[in-house]
């Protein structure tokens, strides 16, 4: 794990190389036609956190952080899954949900503080419009992840992380 400060644009970040990895939980396709998947991802997770389907998926292994991840992206069509995940650290079997493998990669980890969903969709907007074109990382070929910690994500210091697969221009 390394700093690299260059054309960081006041986004603290990190660089982790983290090893193919499995994860278990629910997919949704999402538009992102004008915009929709701003609306459609925080209404996923109002459902699923209403019908109990987060709580299911985190009493797979309570130890783990539920992710959100953005995957198979199919940009012709404007649209890509989105995922309710935690890690699979035990490799399970039966669990009722979707087992998905998570590529190696080099990853750039950048931390949002505040209320769900504006702060972190305030730091996607600016990785894609400040960040990347600043330095000398392009997108990687793997999903992009956000992993939320325990908490209040309504709460003025809320904390989660944006993880995005990153490779050298």
């Amino acid at each position: 794990m390394k700093n690299d400060s260059k054309g960081e644009q006041n986004m603290n970040h990190r660089i982790v190389l983290k090893e193919a990895f499995k994860v278990i939980g629910k997919a949704f396709k999402v538009s992102t036609k004008e915009g929709q998947e701003l609306q459609q991802i925080p209404e996923l997770w109002n459902t699923c956190n209403f019908d109990g389907t987060c709580e299911k998926i985190c009493s797979i292994d309570s130890r783990q952080h539920i992710l959100g991840i953005c995957m198979d992206f199919e940009h012709d069509k404007k649209q890509f899954s989105y995922m309710i995940a935690i890690e699979d650290v035990n490799d399970l079997k039966d669990t009722g949900f979707e087992t998905r493998e998570i590529p190696a990669s080099n990853w750039a980890v950048f931390t949002s503080v505040g209320p769900m969903p504006h702060a972190i969709q305030t730091v996607w907007q600016r990785i894609f419009q400040e960040w990347l074109p600043a330095t000398d990382f392009k997108h990687g070929d793997a999903p992009e992840i956000e992993v939320y910690f325990p908490g209040d994500p309504s709460a003025q210091d809320y904390k989660c992380e944006v993880w995005i697969p990153v490779v050298k221009k």
